[in-house]
């Protein structure tokens, strides 16, 4: 059924793309306004961005937009992390222990081509390029939109705005600059790099160097690198790292600092990235934050979501899925409360909030358990103690990386279980020095006392 409400969406990333497709899909009519040319067809730049990591709540946005046949012809599965020690070994460590718990690398920008492409073809919705949103006139209900091939502005109306324009959103501003609150962007004191592993050539044509279904991590304690499979048989590489100070990219100044490091910190990588210093010295040094925002909304009139909300750091794979998760969550809303956008708006930004704020620390959190602690023996036997409990236990206790990755379990809950969990664990690892020395009799008695049934 049409609707009488036209939509302006900012931004067509991701989120921006995804919602565009939903809602013209109910009979919006729909207008993305994107700042970015359409690169579509075109050659891009590489060393901007990190793979993707698409699991559990981006796929069901997916599916209920109808989408994800297409996306699937795009993604790489991985079961597991594969760790590569200093020494020179590896070894697998699944995400899960069924056949379906498994993450999948994809191409941001081949996901955000295919994501256009939907939106563009979707009833009801326009997508407009090289139109920078400038400024939100909240009293008079409209916008200050510059096409940038022109240069001119122009003044349009608007009957709802939803901001999707990413961590830098001008949607955020206006807002935050009419109704005060608070907006916060918290960097870290690392950034990253980008490199890449090319495909191996052979008689038969091109093939992966290391294992294509797994994300390899080179932990290092403070620092780290990591590898995630693309179609094309290569591995886009990327570097995470303190700033300044000792084994930071300021001491990779010359590329002879540069070599020397990955030659100690990193052998096996290092045999395997062939334009090393190009790459290192020729991508851009990549920020790693966390948007932190109130509120999220102005009456039934503009609202933020994704990255504009709530833009967090890679280490959890989350940033894409959350976006998603929102878009779901708002349809999801919207069927709830029959279009009434006046109670859909303040209870999404009521809902979400507190599950956004949970996954941007759990994102944080995980920078630490990729770098360092996935390299300790004892992290790995909380794992397998973790996984037995969950055989015994399954609708009680379940591994927060489960619940976040391979669930649709509210972040928030997640959290707050997992917290719990990780108690209960350390009681039971205490003194143990393998699975066989654990009272699963205690465990039993701790998880029926301490943690509910999971819905």
């Amino acid at each position: 059924m049409k609707q009488e409400r036209t939509i302006t969406i900012a931004g067509a990333g991701l989120a921006g793309s995804l919602l565009g497709v939903m809602l013209g899909q109910r009979g919006y009519q729909v207008t993305i306004l994107e700042r970015r040319s359409d690169t579509r067809g075109v050659e891009s730049d590489s060393g901007r961005s990190i793979n993707l990591a698409l699991s559990s709540r981006g796929i069901h946005a997916l599916k209920i937009a109808g989408l994800f046949e297409r996306v699937e012809e795009l993604l790489i599965p991985m079961k597991g992390r594969m760790l590569h020690f200093q020494n020179g070994t590896e070894e697998f460590s699944p995400y899960g222990q069924r056949e379906s718990e498994v993450i999948y690398s994809v191409s941001r920008r081949d996901l955000n081509h295919l994501m256009i492409d939907a939106a563009v073809e979707a009833p009801l919705v326009e997508v407009l390029f090289d139109q920078q949103l400038d400024a939100v006139d909240f009293k008079n209900n409209s916008l200050e939109i510059r096409d940038l091939k022109s240069n001119r502005t122009r003044t349009e109306e608007f009957e709802l705005l939803i901001g999707a324009d990413g961590a830098g959103s001008r949607t955020r501003r206006s807002l935050i600059k009419e109704v005060g609150g608070k907006s916060e962007s918290d960097f870290l004191d690392h950034d990253y790099k980008e490199l890449e592993i090319t495909a191996g050539k052979t008689a038969s044509g091109p093939e992966y160097q290391i294992e294509p279904h797994a994300l390899h991590i080179w932990p290092r304690g403070g620092f780290m690198l990591i590898a995630l499979p693309n179609q094309d048989h290569s591995f886009t590489v990327t570097l995470f790292m303190p700033k300044t100070g000792e084994n930071s990219f300021e001491q990779l100044s010359d590329r002879d600092a540069l070599v020397d490091f990955f030659k100690a910190e990193f052998p096996s990588a290092v045999k395997l990235i062939d334009n090393l210093e190009n790459d290192f010295f020729g991508n851009p040094q990549g920020r790693l934050g966390t948007v932190r925002c109130k509120p999220w909304f102005y009456k039934d009139k503009v609202l933020i979501l994704g990255d504009a909300a709530h833009a967090i750091v890679p280490f959890h794979g989350q940033g894409m899925n959350e976006g998603f998760e929102d878009c779901s969550e708002l349809i999801r809303l919207l069927d709830e409360h029959d279009e009434d956008w006046g109670k859909v708006i303040p209870e999404f930004d009521s809902v979400r909030r507190p599950n956004c704020h949970a996954i941007a620390e759990m994102a944080l959190e995980n920078y630490v358990t990729m770098r360092s602690s996935v390299a300790d023996p004892k992290f790995q036997l909380k794992k397998e103690i973790g996984f037995e409990l969950e055989k015994r236990f399954p609708t009680r206790f379940v591994p927060r990386y489960s619940m976040v990755m391979f669930r649709l379990i509210p972040y928030a809950e997640a959290m707050q279980r997992g917290v719990i969990q990780q108690e209960i664990l350390g009681e039971l690892v205490a003194g143990a020095k393998s699975i066989d020395d654990v009272d699963f009799a205690k465990a039993e008695n701790k998880i029926l006392r301490r943690l509910s049934t999971l819905n």
